[in-house]
């Protein structure tokens, strides 16, 4: 019966849509892959989910002349590196070389490798190390074994333990936060939360500003319904525009330290809530005011812009483990905290690439069960792979990841298409598969005509699971053509997994949410002090997990390992296999401003490459919402006051302000067409400029918003800029991610809190 049915399915497409039409159950991969599972057959009503509820299921946005200009890129031979002297000089000059050549000493490839010492030395080292290493991970995990139980045996007991559990088989957001209520209840947080003293936050500035900022709001408004003169009325405004641009910046006098959001299950102070309250309310009544010309609201919502910054979701790599994303979308769109810059690297550009291109609409019936009816990238037998994998080296087939996922892309669409449609910011991290030229982040700014699908893949394509790919980009006739002379890239997780340096200099990102699902260093996440939403809950908060002897020991074995870890790296000790320098999967920057960690389970690591059925994905879906839930109160303060900066920079008449400005645009249609009109357009701009000058003999004097005062070379350098984080300081990561010793990395999940 199988058999016929894959020939009527291969006669006629078609027929798949009237055979479940006529069916009790249907699972389309089953039917043509796999066999039906009895618990399936026997519980038809728990496992059934329509596939036709997902937009657009059985529609394939791909054509076939795209995959098969994707086929020719990748048959290409390799592209021929540009080569001069310098960057002023011609390209493939030919020198005259001189008489008198100067002696170039000679050197090994690696300088370092050098010496017999060294070749005697290395793997006696790499022995002691490792296992020095294999100590310590399970030193490490009978630690995490002891604090576990402390805190199921000694911390939760009683009333707290069922008010506990009914928390956690909570199904929806508002009654999780009606039994997070209850347990801070019992607990006696609520009494923390009226107090308004606390350590970490300047609590007098706080309410001297939230009482200032009710007084001049109050004045404003009554100004406004009294009808002052605009000479007498505009006196208030200004005092409030004043407070304002003083007060709304990144993590003012500690509002933003996550220890305020650590106490409670829900919620923070109260003198900290107002204050986020008060804020969104005066800049209500600044962009709402009559008293100020579209002009100055634009200047000053610029500002509180730049000084503000923006908030980024950061979707890490991890194989399978990536689909916990989609729970995490989820909560947040629910929710409506779902920020405007998304970025994905590896596994977790393939939900960022289907959030970013669908509207809200779409996203809330695409974020369901079903969807693992369309998640079929790991379906070929044993031996299909295994022969691929001993003759390319790959384990999967790069044409047919690029068919399924470019469903999940809308087909070819590219960074300023899906920008276009959705008003999102979608950032895929890729890596040259060269060991010496820097990662990119692709975007509509650095890329704005690279197709979402072939980042998308190179992101994923990790050394032995996939060959690195070509990236390509859209023409104007609607063709592919590769991208960057047609260089192929690979995994962006094996240098970034998480770019906060580069999100924070495209965009001016200084508030990062990291949804971390990566396996491999599943276990090293840890809070001792509790995180938002998952306080420590024995000795009222002020203990620590496990007891401070737990908690002492999980530390110095975490740092112990990194330095290990990092010797092994400075002294080149580490093998590299495949070509690859895999030190960066382990030092690399994992955390942001917020990290959730959605709880996995040992089968997800028997299936990290495989796909997933709809009650597999159901379960994933369900823990990603529970794992955002404890942060959404935190994340919601946060977007209140940065929503607002948006709609007042739209109400000034700006409503396209994160676009690139002109001058990039045109830039990139002269680097696409050539440079034939440059100089005719350089000249009618030059007349227009002057005329426009001319016209108006105060417009030099007139101040410039801050965001806009970048010299525009500044700004055509980041349209194509490269970044590179091999090197990255401690101290520039802490920068670009915004913490300091008193704001550290919040790491959270179900079984992280407490």
């Amino acid at each position: 019966m199988t058999s016929c049915m894959h020939e009527t399915l291969q006669e006629s497409p078609s027929a798949i849509t009237d055979l479940a039409r006529t069916c009790t159950w249907w699972d389309p991969l089953v039917m043509v892959r796999n066999r039906p599972n009895p618990s399936e057959v026997a519980a038809p009503q728990k496992t059934y989910y329509d596939p036709y509820t997902l937009p657009d299921f059985d529609t394939d946005f791909i054509t076939k002349d795209d995959l098969d200009a994707f086929e020719r890129a990748l048959s290409a031979p390799e592209a021929v590196p540009v080569t001069a002297l310098n960057d002023w000089r011609p390209v493939h000059q030919r020198v005259r070389r001189t008489k008198t050549r100067r002696k170039v000493p000679k050197r090994s490839a690696d300088e370092t490798r050098e010496g017999f010492v060294y070749t005697i030395l290395k793997w006696p080292l790499l022995a002691i190390v490792f296992g020095w290493l294999l100590f310590l991970s399970v030193t490490y995990g009978l630690t995490r074994v002891y604090i576990y139980s402390y805190e199921h045996f000694v911390t939760w007991t009683g009333r707290r333990e069922r008010l506990r559990r009914q928390l956690q088989s909570a199904t929806s957001f508002e009654e999780w936060v009606e039994a997070a209520k209850q347990l801070d209840t019992y607990l006696g947080n609520n009494s923390w939360k009226t107090q308004a003293e606390y350590a970490y936050y300047d609590y007098k500035t706080v309410k001297k500003v939230t009482t200032q900022l009710f007084e001049l709001r109050n004045r404003v408004e009554a100004e406004a319904n009294g009808g002052s003169n605009c000479a007498g009325g505009t006196q208030a405004v200004d005092e409030l525009k004043a407070l304002l641009e003083n007060c709304i910046k990144n993590n003012f006098v500690g509002v933003e330290n996550p220890r305020l959001y650590s106490e409670t299950y829900y919620g923070t102070k109260d003198l900290v809530q107002e204050f986020v309250d008060q804020i969104q309310q005066s800049l209500k009544t600044i962009a709402e005011s009559k008293k100020i010309t579209n002009e100055e609201k634009q200047l000053f919502f610029k500002h509180l812009d730049t000084n503000y910054g923006r908030t980024a979701l950061c979707l890490s790599g991890g194989a399978t483990f990536a689909y916990y994303h989609f729970g995490v979308i989820k909560a947040l769109l629910d929710t409506g905290n779902l920020p405007q810059i998304i970025t994905g690297t590896s596994g977790g550009a393939l939900v960022a690439a289907l959030a970013a291109t669908r509207t809200p609409d779409e996203l809330k019936l695409l974020l369901v069960p079903a969807l693992a009816y369309r998640i079929h990238v790991s379906s070929d037998s044993f031996l299909t792979w295994s022969r691929r994998w001993w003759r390319t080296g790959a384990r999967f087939d790069s044409l047919d990841w690029a068919r399924q996922c470019s469903w999940f892309c809308r087909g070819s669409t590219t960074f300023r298409e899906a920008y276009e449609r959705t008003g999102r910011i979608l950032n895929v991290s890729c890596v040259p598969s060269d060991p010496h030229s820097p990662t990119i982040l692709t975007n509509y700014l650095t890329s704005p005509d690279c197709v979402i699908w072939s980042a998308v893949l190179a992101s994923a394509a990790v050394p032995g699971i996939l060959n690195p790919v070509v990236l390509m980009r859209k023409t104007r006739d609607g063709t592919l053509a590769p991208y960057s002379f047609g260089s192929k890239w690979k995994d962006g997780s094996l240098r970034t997994d998480v770019p906060l340096k580069a999100l924070n200099l495209h965009f001016n990102v200084n508030f990062s949410i990291v949804s971390q699902v990566n396996p491999h260093i599943n276990l090293f996440f840890f809070s001792p002090r509790g995180s938002p939403g998952r306080p420590v809950t024995h000795r009222r908060g002020r203990g620590w997990r496990g007891g401070f002897l737990g908690s002492s020991i999980e530390t110095t074995i975490k740092l112990d390992l990194q330095k290990y870890l990092k010797i092994l790296r400075h002294l080149e000790l580490l093998p590299r296999p495949l070509g690859q320098d895999w030190s960066e999967i382990w030092l690399q920057r994992f955390s942001g401003t917020i990290t959730l960690w959605p709880k996995s389970v040992f089968a997800d690591f028997l299936h990290i490459l495989s796909d997933p059925r709809p009650a597999r994905l159901a379960r994933m879906l369900r823990v990603g919402e529970r794992s955002a839930w404890p942060k959404i109160k935190f994340i919601d303060n946060r977007l209140k006051v940065e929503k607002m900066v948006v709609e007042g920079l739209r109400a000034s008449g700006m409503q396209d302000y994160l676009a690139p400005p002109n001058y990039v645009c045109e830039q990139q249609e002269q680097d696409t067409i050539g440079g034939e009109k440059d100089m005719h357009r350089g000249r009618r701009k030059g007349a227009i400029e002057l005329a426009r000058r001319e016209e108006e003999p105060d417009r030099d004097l007139r101040p410039l918003s801050r965001r806009h005062s970048s010299i525009v070379e500044e700004v055509r350098r980041q349209s194509s800029v490269f970044f590179d984080d091999d090197e990255t300081d401690e101290a520039d990561e802490d920068a670009a991610a915004t913490t300091d010793e008193d704001d550290e990395p919040v790491i959270a999940g179900e079984e992280h809190g407490t």
